[in-house]
């Protein structure tokens, strides 16, 4: 990974996926010595609040069958 000129990475996918990492989460940094931590911050909202937060903000948008809308609470592909 590179850091920007502003100072920012981009997480792998994979890393994000495993850790349950969504846009627009907030993150908490934590130094130890000479590693950077990055963990989810307390009191951050889980994928699935993120999900009910975008549904009821646009109601009706694509209209998802039950199964889509469980695979996207799963995080299927």
């Amino acid at each position: 990974m590179r850091i920007t000129t502003k100072g920012q990475v981009t997480i792998p996918i994979e890393l994000r996926e495993q850790l349950g990492l969504m846009p627009g989460m907030e993150v908490d940094f934590e130094v130890d010595g000479d590693e950077l931590r990055v963990r989810r911050a307390p009191g951050s909202k889980t994928r699935g609040q993120l999900i009910v937060e975008h549904m009821r903000r646009h109601p009706g948008e694509g209209d998802m069958t039950t199964d889509e809308i469980m695979a996207m609470f799963r995080g299927d592909d």
